[in-house]
């Protein structure tokens, strides 16, 4: 819950990584405000459904997605983080995804805003760190 400290931000970072990878989206969305406002990349999202939707799409697409998410700022109820990403298209195309997310909660801990910005590298399925 908000204000965090150091420690229950990085808790409240490894829950989300934990959740994210797996790929439940209905399970993960109720980590959010009914109401939450997302910019992923291009994407703006609205409210649980969309974001249970967006999720749903996002796993049809990146098969043996892999998330990993690191601390890198955090005041009062605001957590910024670092996160890479890989997984393989259908046809078994490599990709390792880099980003940054900042993160607003409310007073209940339940995220109001998301806002990603992700790049993507094509690797070689030798080159996987994940």
């Amino acid at each position: 819950m908000p204000p965090f400290t150091e420690e229950t931000a990085k808790q409240k970072i490894q829950a989300a990584e934990d959740a994210w990878n797996s790929k439940n989206a209905e399970k993960i969305a109720l980590a959010y405000t009914p109401d939450t406002e997302w910019r992923n990349r291009s994407s703006f999202i609205n409210g649980r459904e969309e974001v249970i939707q967006f999720l749903k799409r996002k796993w049809e697409t990146e098969l043996e997605y892999k998330l990993k998410k690191e601390l890198w700022s955090f005041t009062d109820n605001r957590i910024a983080v670092r996160f890479e990403y890989e997984y393989h298209n259908a046809s078994g195309q490599w990709f390792r995804s880099y980003g940054n997310e900042n993160w607003e909660f409310d007073e209940n801990g339940l995220m109001e805003k998301r806002f990603a910005s992700i790049n993507d590298v094509a690797i070689a399925a030798s080159e996987r760190k994940l």
